[in-house]
């Protein structure tokens, strides 16, 4: 298994290119991911409290509850779903709503094409002393439940319609054996109003080279401001990297680190009005599940208080690259390295496992 990045941890195998796309179709950016970790790292900071819960409660939307007919259709039965532990696994995932791209996208045998670049699982462990974020390759090649084949890990958004999250949650549940709690996903005006709100962000670049975006943005290596418009073009970017997406899933988590340590600084939790605007915007444009509410992601938030200084993000491994049988380009599954995965996050040991495997790389 190879390592990329220094700071970061990331999971990958680059030994393969991905064919050019002729024509560029644009990019779908979920939000789930920062909305959720902004929101639990204001809230944990302790900052307006009572304002925050009610900016949140306020604003957020929640998806239907499953009936039991449909939860059967989805789920397998509950003695064959992974055990629920002490932990805590939200899975982010996104919508097209607002600026998504995902009508355009002509994937065989998945009706309006796909609905997310991007899909990440945060882990909260049992002790809550530090939160690993696993992005998930959108190119990723699995098996949705429920008999509908293979397909890439983002179709259950579209095979599932309107319990498509509830799908997608299934999907993950049964790559990684591990029980999803919550699912929270966001549109894309909402990280339009969120950049706007923090007054734009630093955020650093891994790529070794400068790139320039479509949108006619050049970013260079190294730290340097965006505004919102520059962020969004920045994390969809995909056309300049010989590896697609998966430096495009770095330039993700390099933004979302960014967001959630300007977030928190004094100086942004000092200005009530500026948090309680950040809040309400993204919350807004926020659809979780309805155990979800902000008196539980109040609690997460302050149990977790003392993980804002741990958190990692890696990207789930890979088999290499390839092409499926209808003719879609995509990434295989590397079994053994998501078993073990699977069991640290089971055993409540992932922080570890991934620190471990970082020492392991720096040392080869």
């Amino acid at each position: 298994m190879t390592a990329v990045g220094s700071t970061e941890q990331f999971f990958v195998h680059d030994d393969e290119e991905p064919p050019r796309r002729k024509k560029n179709k644009g990019a779908r950016w979920v939000l789930g991911s920062v909305a959720t970790l902004v929101v639990l790292a204001l809230v944990a900071a302790g900052a307006y409290l009572f304002s925050l819960h009610r900016s949140y409660s306020s604003n957020v939307s929640h998806f239907p509850e499953l009936s039991e007919e449909e939860a059967q259709e989805i789920f397998p039965p509950e003695e064959e779903r992974p055990e629920p532990t002490e932990a805590t696994n939200v899975l982010l995932l996104g919508t097209d709503a607002n600026g998504g791209s995902g009508d355009d996208e002509d994937l065989p045998r998945v009706p309006g094409g796909g609905r997310s670049d991007t899909l990440m699982l945060v882990h909260i462990p049992e002790d809550r002393d530090s939160v690993q974020v696993i992005s998930i390759p959108r190119d990723l090649w699995v098996e949705i439940p429920g008999g509908r084949g293979w397909h890439k890990v983002n179709a259950g958004l579209a095979l599932g319609g309107e319990n498509g999250h509830w799908l997608t949650a299934a999907t993950v549940e049964q790559l990684l054996d591990v029980r999803i709690d919550h699912v929270a996903a966001i549109d894309m005006l909402g990280f339009v109003g969120l950049v706007d709100a923090l007054d734009g962000v630093r955020v650093n670049s891994s790529y070794s080279q400068s790139f320039t975006t479509n949108e006619g943005y050049t970013f260079n290596p190294g730290t340097q401001y965006m505004d919102s418009d520059q962020a969004l073009s920045f994390v969809r970017h995909r056309r300049s990297f010989p590896d697609g997406d998966l430096q495009r899933i770095r330039n993700q988590q390099a933004f979302i680190r960014a967001v959630i340590q300007q977030a928190a600084t004094p100086s942004t939790l000092a200005n009530p009005v500026r948090t309680n605007q950040m809040v309400a915007t993204f919350a807004e444009h926020l659809i979780t599940d309805p155990d979800l509410t902000s008196t539980r992601a109040g609690t997460l938030a302050w149990e977790g208080r003392g993980a804002l200084d741990n958190i990692i993000f890696t990207t789930l491994p890979n088999g290499g690259s390839g092409w499926s049988s209808d003719g879609q380009w995509i990434w295989h599954q590397n079994i053994e390295e998501q078993q073990r995965i699977s069991q640290a996050m089971r055993e409540g040991t992932l922080d570890d496992y991934l620190t471990e495997d970082e020492e392991e790389d720096n040392s080869d």
